[in-house]
């Protein structure tokens, strides 16, 4: 029995619901060409081409029905999705605002304009978009996401950090609560507040610190001169190295200071002006009268953009480096060439380590950079950037005395937000920080330079993922003279 045009379509639509697109856009093409004036079969056939990845096929199927039915909503929907798989954002959205005029409550449609837009370079229209469905629909993830991506490439950080501490508040509660707050408000400089809120990290679920019980209280800002005081470590090795340089200012207050620090870390960290003893994590420690996390000290000595330690370099080289033969061998053929270092593998174990890491590959274009000696400062991994003749410092640097000699002989050093940026910062020693677009709160928003390491210049992310465009920046900096070799 021959099916009707309605059966037809509905087959069409189970076969696609059942997850078989080939039969059903197999379907769809048997009822088109028995019934070509189907405006709603184009548009659904469309549709299902779009989902297959068949964007062009696509637009031709959505044309045809808006041909048949020039305000059908599916098809200008999507013929704008159809426009932006194919890059054509100016097309998809005066799409989209087509759709809109006939139904302005399509808050997802809204949302694909307000990404076209911005695409387009409309910035301002595209904000637009994006807050009128955070002002009807406050809980929208997507669309203060959009709007946060819009904000960060306006420049507009005053709006960014409404709209950050708007999403935390919106996402979290309770100690995680204070505590995204926290790092919100030091990502734009606002301290001492945000250090205040910081403490609260202490009690977070997330903190893998090792719970101590101290029989000697906490230093809460009494004189300590003559007094012993226990600095004792937290969170990861950057940590470590960004904040040891208070042990110097604790110093400076009459103190004995000591220093609870990881293992990896100890011969390193000794060499920090203040820092009297080190006490490897799990021996014995001598007597003291008071403790503190490293991470409360400036919260304990107000610091503010003004007043943050940052007398360089505040760490050197340890005595002892298991592997100095090794290191050498491996620079020995770079004499006569800048020496710069690289690492672009956040550890795995760390969260976020896939949006901080950047493929090997994307450093390609700084091989055109002349008279350089490339040296992978990256340990345990096989795949190197396609530079030239890349030297593999990596595979001789046991611990963090090795990496300190290796870093102090690179002129400059190219990294993301791993120790490795704190290492080399705290040394002195030239950086190009390679960012993503909400970086880490320490890392500041809108500006170059860190007041941490005055020798590090920022390149941040202005579109989310986008690395090429970083790498870009780099070597037009360079290449130009902006960054001295």
């Amino acid at each position: 029995m021959t099916q009707s045009p309605l059966e037809m379509l509905e087959e069409a639509r189970v076969l696609a619901e059942a997850g078989q697109p080939l039969r059903a856009l197999m379907t769809y093409r048997n009822l088109l060409l028995l019934h070509p004036e189907s405006a709603e079969a184009w548009a659904e056939y469309g549709t299902l081409m779009l989902a297959s990845g068949q964007a062009e096929g696509a637009l031709v199927a959505l044309s045809r029905s808006l041909t048949l039915l020039p305000d059908g909503l599916p098809a200008l929907v999507g013929s704008g999705k159809a426009c932006m798989h194919l890059g054509r954002w100016r097309e998809a959205a005066a799409h989209f605002d087509q759709a809109l005029a006939k139904d302005p409550d399509q808050d997802e449609v809204r949302l694909e304009l307000a990404r076209c837009l911005a695409r387009a370079g409309d910035l301002d229209a595209a904000r637009a978009a994006a807050a009128k469905v955070v002002e009807r629909d406050p809980v929208n993830a997507a669309a203060t996401r959009i709007l946060i991506d819009i904000l960060i490439r306006q420049e507009d950080w005053p709006s960014l950090h409404h709209e950050m501490l708007r999403r935390v508040t919106m996402d979290h509660h309770g100690v995680d609560l204070a505590w995204e707050r926290s790092c919100v408000n030091l990502l734009f400089g606002i301290m001492p507040e945000g250090w205040d809120e910081h403490e609260s990290r202490l009690v977070h679920p997330a903190n893998t610190t090792p719970k101590r019980a101290f029989a000697r209280p906490l230093w809460r800002g009494e004189s300590i001169e003559g007094r012993t005081l226990l600095l004792h470590w937290e969170q990861g090795f950057g940590d470590t190295l960004m904040f040891v340089r208070y042990a110097a200012k604790a110093k400076r207050l009459g103190a004995r200071v000591l220093l609870l620090a990881q293992p990896e870390l100890a011969d390193l960290v000794a060499t920090c002006p203040g820092v009297d003893e080190v006490i490897v994590e799990g021996f014995p420690l001598p007597p003291f009268d008071v403790h503190l996390p490293l991470l409360s000290l400036p919260k304990l000595f107000r610091t503010d953009l003004a007043s943050i330690p940052a007398e360089m370099p505040y760490l050197g080289v340890p005595p002892q480096v298991p592997n100095r033969a090794g290191i050498e061998a491996c620079l020995a053929g770079s004499e006569g060439r800048t020496r710069i270092g690289i690492s672009w593998v956040c550890s795995r174990s760390f969260e976020g380590a896939a949006r901080k890491s950047i493929l090997p590959e994307l450093f390609q274009p700084l091989d055109a950079l002349p008279e350089v000696a490339w040296l992978s400062l990256q340990y345990g991994v096989q795949e190197v950037p396609p530079l030239h003749d890349v030297g593999d410092l990596g595979s001789s640097l046991s611990n963090f005395s090795d990496t300190a000699y290796a870093v102090s002989r690179m002129d400059l050093v190219i990294t993301i937000d791993t120790a490795l940026a704190h290492l080399a910062g705290a040394l002195g020693i030239p950086t190009l920080l390679l960012l993503t677009d909400i970086p880490d709160w320490r890392w500041l928003m809108g500006r170059e330079d860190s007041p941490w390491y005055p020798s590090m210049r920022l390149y941040r992310q202005r579109d989310a993922k986008d690395w090429a465009s970083v790498i870009q920046r780099v070597l037009k900096d360079l290449e130009g003279g902006r960054i001295a070799l």
